[in-house]
């Protein structure tokens, strides 16, 4: 009878702490925001129609007052802003103007001789394919086509002046792909 009672003592004091919940995930209620009272359209006035000669005026019914007059809340001043410290207002800050520095992959001697033998392969067919065009009536899609080589191996002669060769070489080999189209066009 005595392990009967300890056994129910201890499950008991088992459930006690089981039903206590986590004391670290405490999960509380969210305030409950305080909303403001829907805006209501005014009724629209009857306007007074000329009667007929014959018939008695009707008397307009006023409307009744349904809603109480708004209530005006005093708008309260903002916090003071703390004033910066000395150090803080007279710290240089960084000018707007400068440009953003490039980020180009690092390559050995041996890719960027790689690198720059294949980008100045496909600016030369490029250009090459573009000279062809020179000279022929070309319709929208075509011209346009020449804008984009123009724009791809204008980007590409600026990667190569600044020694960026794994985009100077991306942007050739756009402009020779779409040269290549636009022989095949003409």
């Amino acid at each position: 009878m005595k392990t009967r009672g300890l056994i129910f003592g201890f499950l008991a004091g088992l459930a006690i702490v089981a039903a206590s919940g986590c004391q670290r995930n405490i999960v509380r209620a969210e305030p409950t925001s305080v909303a403001s009272p829907p805006h209501e359209e005014p009724l629209p006035q009857p306007t007074a129609a000329t009667p007929p000669a014959d018939s008695e005026p009707v008397p307009v019914p006023e409307p009744a007052a349904s809603t109480p007059p708004p209530i005006e809340i005093e708008p309260q001043p903002a916090p003071p802003r703390p004033r910066p410290a000395p150090a803080e207002a007279e710290a240089p800050k960084p000018k707007p103007d400068a440009p953003a520095p490039e980020i180009a992959p690092q390559l050995s001697a041996r890719q960027q001789a790689d690198a720059t033998r294949r980008t100045t392969d496909a600016v030369r067919v490029a250009e090459k394919n573009l000279q062809a065009s020179t000279g022929k009536r070309l319709n929208a899609s075509q011209k346009d086509l020449v804008e984009k080589i123009q724009d791809f191996l204008a980007q590409a002669h600026e990667a190569i002046r600044a020694n960026d060769w794994v985009r100077a070489e991306n942007l050739a080999q756009k402009a020779q792909v779409l040269s290549a189209e636009l022989l095949k066009a003409l």
